[in-house]
């Protein structure tokens, strides 16, 4: 596939959104393993291919959407990178991308040095390789805070946005795609911001994780449908599939907190963890009401998981899954790990869990079915 056979092809539209979370991307590439599994052997079971062909998922998916790590594994898909060589790049790459930063730099800026990050990404997107590349199969959409402008920015290579315009003297598809790439995953206090070239300006990029889009899902749906973005796909059940992959849920528990303890320090370091945790959940739950669910766990105690719900929009504007779980020890004893211990496996920068982590996306993966009559109709 290319963008424009993308772009130029009629038919049901199948979009794929990755959610942020470190070193936690492990997990995703799991699910995602299991995705590329069951959607391949659907393809053949329908002779739409066979066994023996080369099938990834770029070749099923038109649009791919990434947040921080999301959006090196969204990158990486789009290029047309098998998640067995995703994985295997997540498992050489995943210790030597948290590099420590000498003690005065951890003290007073970040906890990780940048440059080996950086390498990496160079050397799996190319140095010189821009947003506009023919390298992408599918469409991309990258999400990054704009420190300068105060403002999220969702960056795409859909060359009918109005900033992509190859006119322009600042189009957006001539950014490198790996500052792009390391920009959405410059986690603040863990990795040092980007800074970034557009046109004459020189901007200021930090982790995508901090914007209301963590997990991109709905903001992806609204870029392939809504007006402005000029892609104007049609929406319905069966006219568009939103598969949302999260890295794990962390909720900061704390049945025992007591309010004389909630000082600023306390504030500083819980409030922004606590907005990206609300955050995650409103763009989960604005595809659950407007989407037609069917795959995800409990929201919370009172819309529960959505599945079969009514609602705000009928029918539905497009057919949803969500394969996520929460990382605590009581949902990992649920997933039957609870050999696992969760303090270990939910930091953003867990590298010393890296085998625990794909435990856990094994066992979310379970959950992936499209032999769902539902969703057997878009292969």
């Amino acid at each position: 596939m290319s963008v424009e056979k993308i772009l130029a092809r009629e038919g049901a539209r199948k979009l794929l959104a990755l959610d942020g979370g470190g070193i936690r991307g492990l997990i995703s590439i799991e699910v995602l393993a299991e995705l590329e599994s069951q959607i391949k052997a659907g393809l053949v079971s329908s002779g739409k291919l066979t066994a023996n062909d080369p099938f990834v998922l770029a070749d099923y998916f038109d649009y791919i959407a990434g947040t921080s790590t999301g959006a090196i594994i969204a990158t990486a898909l789009s290029t047309g990178m098998s998640v067995a060589k995703i994985r295997e790049f997540y498992e050489a790459s995943g210790a030597a991308m948290f590099e420590k930063a000498g003690l005065l730099e951890r003290l007073t800026h970040s906890k990780y040095e940048d440059t080996q990050l950086a390498r990496i990404l160079q050397e799996t997107f190319g140095e010189n390789t821009t947003l506009g590349t023919t390298r992408l199969k599918t469409l991309l959409m990258l999400v990054m805070r704009n420190v300068k402008t105060d403002s999220p920015w969702t960056i795409s290579n859909n060359p009918q946005a109005k900033y992509n315009d190859r006119s322009r003297a600042d189009c957006n598809l001539e950014i490198p795609l790996w500052k792009l790439v390391r920009a959405s995953t410059a986690a603040p206090t863990f990795f040092p911001p980007e800074n970034v070239t557009v046109g004459a300006r020189q901007f200021i990029f930090v982790d995508g994780g901090i914007t209301p889009y963590n997990n991109p899902a709905f903001q992806l749906f609204l870029m392939a449908t809504a007006e402005p973005y000029n892609l104007r796909w049609p929406a319905g059940e069966d006219q568009m599939l939103m598969v949302s992959v999260g890295t794990g849920l962390t909720p900061n528990i704390q049945p025992n907190l007591e309010a004389k303890k909630m000082n600023l320090l306390y504030q500083a370091t819980s409030l922004p963890t606590a907005l990206m945790f609300a955050a995650q959940n409103e763009q989960d739950m604005l595809c659950r009401i407007f989407g037609k669910c069917l795959a995800g766990e409990p929201i919370d105690g009172e819309v529960g998981n959505l599945i079969g719900a009514t609602g705000a929009v009928h029918p539905k504007l497009f057919t949803y899954v969500r394969y996520d779980v929460e990382l605590s020890q009581k949902s990992l004893q649920q997933l039957g790990m609870g050999h696992l211990n969760a303090d270990n496996i939910q930091q953003m920068d867990s590298v010393k869990y890296m085998p625990e982590l794909q435990e856990v996306g094994r066992a979310i993966a379970k959950k992936v079915d499209f032999s769902n009559p539902n969703l057997s109709l878009f292969l």
